[in-house]
Parts: structure tokens; C-alpha cells; sequence
């Protein structure tokens, strides 16, 4: 019998136990969640601030790490264990590298350019292959030399003016991302692309937080006029689209200027500018915008997150004086006093690293992932996913839970085994065990950050040399009173950052904020 005479007679067949197969699937139940109201379903449940901590505390009432949730007609799939991220994002990377539709961020205000918000296909694809060929592992190590120079732009500023360290911080990210991006070289202060910058993500982390606009949940009010009653969505986003475009377009164009003058500095987009290829498939303006579009994802990711950890580096110190004067220590041992360290010194200084990877542990800058998207429906552990679902990995969940609680205290146990001189072993697992938990910082499966291995080389190069400059004390009052740090984070939008606190450096009194 011929091939089509075979197909003729087992198409039947398969479309049968096929339609059967997709029957019994579509009567799993969804996952368990908390009690679902009619119509709005849990949209009312959702808080605006600290979702992860609501979402954690439905796992333990409900003793799964996975729940469901229906925000008016959206299903929102929680993950907050590592097995089940593993299994969905790792092994099934194909169905779940997908990113929902967000009409406020990305069709409003104008985001669709941002590789992290881009739709897995062909587009991300050659993000990403951009994004890698940059930042790579090895990639990573050809901006090393323009890490130490912002380092010690930093602890020059910091020791000349020690009010507003986190202001301090936020310049310094920006200013380096700015350089390795567009070769653009900042103002001392008051920057204009540095504030555009954080004008933008400001409003962005805002307009991504779950439930923000009953527009993501209902997309046709994207087409409700501006003037219509209920509409100040729409004039919101008209307004902050001016600033993303200014974040897109203003750098970019001022580095193509400064190639035509020859007076580019080398970057990212001169770099790639210069070897486009003409004769590729596809058209220059193409090849251009998707230049464009890496260059500022650059930008706009990676210098909230940076301020956010150098800023919970300093809250920690003041918490944790006796690791302080244990990493100074090391760092007396292997580079002198006095002297500064460079990233040749990275594996002499285990203590520095573990404190790095416990910052990053104890108050992560993404408390919750940003979500990805399934576009059909799949089972997990008998539990129905519906297609459409949100599926969202719940970071803070994972890295606070109590099979990792025995990190808390880690560098306090840490300390006394150095003391105790048994180090050799204890380093080794704990750090083994920081190392995989920091992966889980920077994202899950296809989707995670593929600059991670310039902003933990950033995070640790700064915190080394603050260590190793200065004494990082709490604040006093006029009578000598210590001011204790409220160690409070902004909550509302996707990533947390620190809000004011006072410090004392070794020479002046530093407000951050």
C-alpha cells in the first residue's frame, strides 16, 4: 500500500485519540488557588505591592509551589520552586519562552523594542544573538578596563562628596552602561541621558506591575479614546511614549553623529554600525534598528538593577559590621592595605564573593520574574496550564525558602569557620551553593539575562574596592545617637530598590536616597 493510502487510513484514527486526548487534558483541574469571585475571579486578591510575599503565602495555605489565579479572565500560573521553573522553563523551554501581550508597555508607551519584551521567534532570536556575541562569559572580559575606571570614578566622588551615595551609585551605572553602549561619556552631574533614562524605567517597572491598568486585562480599551471618561491611561501613555522614544532614538543618534565626525569612542553600536553587512537578506534599516533596539535594552536593564544591589550591599554592611571587618581583612591579606583590587584578585577573595552572592540573595532586585507566556495548553502533574496563562517564577519565593533558610546566617557561620581555620571545604559548598542560586536572579530558561556575567563582575568589582576603601557605618544624630537604617525597599514596581537611608563612611556623613 502506498504512503498516501497508510495516511488515509490512519488519519482517522489519529485525529480521534487526538481529540480524546485534548477532551481528557481540558477536564485536569488547574492548579489550586485561592477562592475565585465570579467574573473578576482573584483580581481583587492581587495586592499592588509586595506580590511575591501574597504569592508565597498562598504556596504554604495551600501547600503547593505551584497555584493558579484568574485576574478577570487572565490565568496567571505561579512557580515558586526551583523543580517546577526547572521542569517548565529548562525542559519545556519551548512552550514557555513566550512573553504575554502587554498593551500599556509595549503597545502604548512604545517598549517593543526591548529585547526582554520581544515575543520568542525569530526577532528575539537575533537579540539575543547580539546581546550574546557582546556579553558573553569571555565576551564579558573586554570591559573590564572600563569597569575600574567607573569604580574608582565612584570612590573618588564618594570620598569628595559622601551625601547621596545612591546617587552616587546610579551615575556610575550609568555612566559605564553609557560608555560600553554608545561611547558616550557623561556629564559629571546632573546628566541628561542618565535622568531620561531613569525618567523612563520609573514609569515602565510601574506600568508592568500586574493589574496596573484593567487595559492589559481588557486590550480593546486601547482603542477607548484619550478624552473618553476612564481613559487617563491613554494620556499617561502618550506622555511617558515621549520618553521612551528619547531613550531609544537620542544615544543612538549622537553616537552615528560622532562616527560620521570621527570622533566616536569605541562601543557596542559603532562597533556593530561598522560591520553591518550589505549584503545580508535583509535591509540595512533592519539591521540598524535591531542595533538600536540591543543598545538601549543595554541601558534601560541593566542600571536600575545595579544601583538596586550596590544599594542593598551598603544596608548589609551596616547590618553585618563583623562581615565587613572579616572581608577587609581578607582583602589586607591578599592585596595590601591601601591598594585597591583589580578582578585578577577575584578567586584570592572568596569571603568578597560569598558577601556578593548574599546581597544578591538577601534582597534580590527582581522579586518576582518578569512573566512568560503559553500560547496552548500543556499538563504538569496533573494540573491543567491553560493556554494563554501568565507563568510566572516567583524569584523571592525561591531564594527565602526553607530549604535555603541555612543562608541567612551564612556569613555568620561563615566567619567562624574561617576563624576556626577549617575553610577549605565550607568555602567550596558554600560557594557552589551561592552559584546556582545566583543564576535564579537573572531569569529562567531561553529568557534569562544575557547580560548577567557584566552586571556580577560590576556588582563585585564595586563592592570589593568600597571594601577595601572604606569603613561603611550607621549614620549618628547631632547627640550621637546611632540612626538605625529602615532597610525599606520600594515595592510597587517589578524591581525593588532601597529607599533613603543614612550611612557613615570613614570620613563624612552619606545620605543614600
Amino acid at each position: 500500500m502506498s504512503a498516501s493510502g497508510w495516511f488515509a487510513l490512519a488519519f482517522p484514527a489519529l485525529l480521534y485519540f487526538g481529540l480524546r486526548w485534548r477532551h481528557s487534558r481540558s477536564k485536569l483541574p488547574l492548579p489550586p488557588g485561592p477562592k475565585k469571585l465570579p467574573l473578576v475571579g482573584n483580581l481583587l486578591d492581587i495586592p499592588r505591592e509586595r506580590q511575591w510575599e501574597a504569592y508565597h503565602r498562598w504556596n504554604k495555605e495551600l501547600n503547593s509551589d505551584i497555584i493558579h489565579l484568574d485576574a478577570a479572565g487572565t490565568s496567571i500560573v505561579v512557580l515558586s520552586s526551583m523543580e517546577a521553573i526547572q521542569d517548565l522553563f529548562e525542559q519545556r523551554s519551548s512552550l514557555y519562552s513566550g512573553r504575554p501581550r502587554l498593551p500599556m508597555v509595549v503597545e502604548l508607551m512604545g517598549w517593543d523594542f526591548l529585547s526582554s519584551l520581544i515575543n520568542y521567534g525569530d526577532e528575539w532570536r537575533s537579540h539575543r544573538k547580539l546581546f550574546h556575541e557582546a556579553f558573553n562569559r569571555s565576551a564579558a572580559k573586554q570591559f573590564h578596563p572600563q569597569q575600574i575606571t567607573a569604580v574608582h570614578e565612584v570612590l573618588r566622588r564618594f570620598l569628595q562628596n559622601p551625601d547621596d551615595i545612591m546617587s552616587h551609585f546610579r551615575h556610575m551605572a550609568g555612566a559605564l552602561i553609557m560608555d560600553i553602549a554608545y561611547g558616550i561619556k557623561v556629564l559629571p552631574s546632573d546628566d541628561p541621558y542618565i535622568q531620561m533614562a531613569e525618567t523612563a524605567m520609573h514609569d515602565a517597572s510601574n506600568a508592568s506591575i500586574p493589574g496596573a491598568f484593567l487595559v492589559d486585562t481588557f486590550p480593546a480599551l486601547k482603542y477607548v479614546p484619550s478624552w473618553f471618561p476612564g481613559a487617563g491611561f491613554k494620556r499617561k501613555a502618550k506622555e511617558w511614549r515621549k520618553v521612551v522614544h528619547e531613550v531609544l532614538e537620542k544615544p543612538f543618534q549622537e553616537t552615528k553623529r560622532n562616527i560620521a565626525m570621527g570622533t566616536a569612542h569605541p562601543s557596542f553600536t559603532s562597533l556593530n554600525l561598522h560591520n553591518i553587512d550589505a549584503s545580508e537578506a535583509f535591509d540595512l534599516a533592519t539591521q540598524e534598528s535591531l542595533i538600536k533596539g540591543v543598545a538601549a535594552t543595554m541601558y534601560v536593564a541593566g542600571a536600575d538593577t545595579t544601583v538596586s544591589a550596590l544599594g542593598t550591599f551598603i544596608l548589609a554592611m551596616l547590618a553585618n559590621p563583623e562581615a565587613q571587618m572579616k572581608a577587609q581583612g581578607e582583602i589586607d591579606s591578599v592585596i595590601g592595605p591601601g591598594n585597591l583590587p583589580d578582578f585578577a584578585d577575584e578567586p584570592s577573595l572568596p569571603y568578597v564573593s560569598a558577601i556578593v552572592k548574599e546581597v544578591l540573595r538577601w534582597k534580590n532586585v527582581g522579586p518576582i520574574a518578569f512573566p512568560h507566556y503559553i500560547a496552548v495548553d500543556d499538563e504538569y502533574r496533573g494540573y491543567r496550564i491553560p493556554a494563554g496563562s501568565l507563568v510566572i517564577g516567583n524569584t523571592w519565593a525561591i531564594l527565602h525558602d526553607e530549604v535555603y533558610l541555612y543562608l541567612l546566617h551564612s556569613l555568620r557561620h561563615l566567619s567562624r569557620q574561617l576563624s576556626a581555620g577549617n575553610n577549605d571545604f565550607f568555602l567550596t559548598e558554600t560557594l557552589i551553593r551561592r552559584s546556582e542560586i545566583q543564576t535564579q536572579l537573572f531569569g529562567f530558561g531561553r529568557r534569562i539575562c544575557p547580560g548577567r556575567h557584566m552586571a556580577s563582575a560590576t556588582i563585585w568589582i564595586t563592592v570589593a574596592s568600597m571594601l577595601a576603601a572604606f569603613d561603611i557605618k550607621k549614620a549618628v544624630d547631632e547627640e550621637s545617637k546611632v540612626i538605625e537604617p529602615s532597610f525599606e525597599y520600594s515595592s510597587t514596581g517589578v524591581i525593588s530598590i532601597p529607599l533613603p537611608f543614612q550611612m557613615y563612611n570613614n570620613s563624612a556623613l552619606a545620605t543614600g536616597g
